[in-house]
């Protein structure tokens, strides 16, 4: 019988807790380590459809990237929106594991697994970690086996993650040649300057801002592709469930949730083009 702690190990011998950053909350939200676990289902936000989703196809374990409280609460009510997601995991014998920074910091990790899932080939970190972590660090360098024009970079990008409202967006000549690339998943216009320094074509990101990403393309750095943050941290939940499927030989059922919680539910774009 393979157990909610057995689980919760693999994943840990991966993704280790302590490697978090010191604001995360990573870890068991609820859950009876001592409890049988037959199926497990990955996600990226431990929201509304998700937990639907886990109490529907029966798992006892919901994994999700990001965590459900992250700042400090004195209480989980049922008429609150977080607290009623605790309570009815509870009632239906669902756990929720939350693996955040320690699975971005990992080796491989949540920026390696978008690199991969862009066909990129890594070579290092983008931020490295200071000694004497073993971590590997921040972010992702890779490369492309062929240089190719931003335009169709950008197609690359959006037809490898899943879809969502507004889609991909790339900043700079459409015509520049990209190969060497930095990769973040979620947010990550903190290492704009990084991405510039490590001599990159192109840094794919999330959640990028007007002036920063202005002033960042007028100082000559490399071109943007910004990327939905729902979308950017998905390929990672297959990456965290190939360690369970890994680990338990198929004893283990593993699930990874395609619904779409990115918050942005409509894209829409101007008819008259708008001004220049």
């Amino acid at each position: 019988m393979t157990t909610l702690g057995d689980v919760l190990a693999a994943l840990e011998a991966v993704y280790p807790p302590a490697t978090a950053e010191s604001w995360d909350a990573v870890g068991l939200v609820c859950g009876d380590r001592a409890e049988p676990v037959s199926r497990v289902l990955f996600c990226v936000d431990p929201a509304e459809s998700t937990v639907d989703e886990a109490v529907e196809v029966g798992a006892q374990l919901l994994v999700a990237h990001h965590p459900l409280m992250l700042r400090g609460v004195t209480g989980v009510p049922a008429d609150d929106p977080k607290g009623a997601l605790v309570h009815r995991l509870i009632r239906s014998g669902v756990g929720l594991y939350t693996a955040h920074t320690n699975a971005d910091v990992a080796d491989p990790g949540v920026s390696d697994a978008l690199a991969d899932a862009l066909g990129l080939r890594v070579t290092g970190p983008l931020v490295p970690a200071p000694e004497p972590h073993s971590r590997t660090g921040t972010g992702r360098i890779g490369e492309l086996d062929h240089p190719e024009p931003l335009r169709d970079f950008a197609r690359r990008v959006a037809d490898a993650l899943p879809a969502t409202a507004w889609g991909v967006r790339a900043a700079g000549d459409p015509d520049r040649p990209i190969r060497r690339v930095a990769v973040c998943g979620g947010a990550g216009d903190s290492y704009l300057t990084a991405a510039a320094r490590a001599g990159v074509d192109a840094y794919v990101t999330s959640d990028l801002r007007h002036h920063p990403a202005g002033e960042h393309l007028a100082a000559g750095g490399p071109a943007l592709v910004d990327v939905a943050h729902w979308a950017g941290e998905w390929p990672w939940c297959e990456q965290a469930a190939h360690v369970v499927r890994t680990a338990f030989g198929g004893t283990v059922e593993v699930l990874v949730s395609t619904r779409r919680t990115d918050p942005w539910t409509v894209g829409v774009t101007s008819r008259t083009g708008g001004s220049q």
